[in-house]
């Protein structure tokens, strides 16, 4: 059995306090069967300085984009794709609109989003999607640019069940986050029930949203063991049957052979 996490910020770790290397977070992590991990960018600079920091694993993979709450200032959208075609690279972003910290960069994020998913298209790799309190834009923009056509996943899902059947009909996968063991996030839950079991991931958002018994405490991929521990009993299946669904999802997703997971 093994896991994925299908989420992580791998360069926000605290490696002067809990972590001796980076070494040590991938032996915490394998050691609770999670074997793979996806390091996402928000930034082209944090791009660049996350794979120069974590070089080439056979057990990381990267994402590269940026995140919508750092459209302070403009970026080239030639670079993004020229970074992104690094065979290193299995997807785009965090890309996506946030309209809750920053509605002033409404037209900049929107922008953005669409060069993601346009460079995603043409380099044949799915977008990471984030979104909080917009909705219908997240939407609309996904089927102007015709996202279905490289495919993606909204990440750490927080919206309800009619969003979550919009995205499952555009053939996204759904991803969850340490939130739905929080006490209060019973309609997460329930969103969980219904999200098919071949459509769904697991993720830490490490260093972020650390799932109970450690809410408070850094996140580390290690955790996502937790994540799925919660996820099967929710769904009511055994944890082997949930590892190997997810993780060949995530296989079938971003297009990586599931012998480079830790399978067979």
């Amino acid at each position: 059995m093994f896991l994925v996490d299908s989420h992580c910020h791998l360069d926000g770790l605290d490696y002067k306090n809990l972590h001796r290397s980076l070494d040590d977070v991938l032996a915490k992590a394998a050691a609770r069967e999670v074997k793979f991990i996806l390091a996402v960018a928000t930034t082209l600079p944090g791009y660049k300085a996350m794979t120069q920091h974590i070089g080439d694993r056979h057990n990381v993979a990267y994402s590269c984009g940026v995140h919508p709450l750092n459209q302070q200032e403009a970026y080239d959208f030639a670079e993004l794709s020229h970074l992104a075609s690094d065979a290193r690279v299995v997807a785009m972003g965090e890309t996506g609109l946030d309209y809750h910290y920053q509605p002033e960069t409404k037209m900049r994020q929107q922008a953005s989003f669409r060069e993601h998913i346009r460079a995603g298209r043409q380099l044949n790799k799915p977008v990471i999607v984030h979104t909080r309190e917009a909705r219908e834009d997240t939407l609309a923009i996904l089927r102007e640019e015709q996202a279905v056509q490289c495919g993606g996943v909204l990440h750490c899902f927080t919206e309800d069940r009619a969003m979550a059947s919009a995205l499952l009909d555009m053939g996204f996968y759904i991803s969850f986050s340490g939130m739905v063991t929080f006490r209060n996030a019973e309609a997460l839950r329930d969103v969980a029930r219904f999200i098919p079991l071949d459509r769904m991931l697991v993720e830490t958002d490490s260093p972020y949203l650390a799932p109970v018994p450690y809410r408070g405490k850094e996140n580390q991929p290690a955790y996502t063991r937790d994540v799925a521990d919660f996820l099967s009993a929710l769904k009511g299946v055994d944890i082997e049957t949930f590892a190997r669904v997810t993780t060949q999802n995530f296989s079938q997703l971003f297009r990586i052979p599931l012998s480079r997971l830790g399978g067979e």
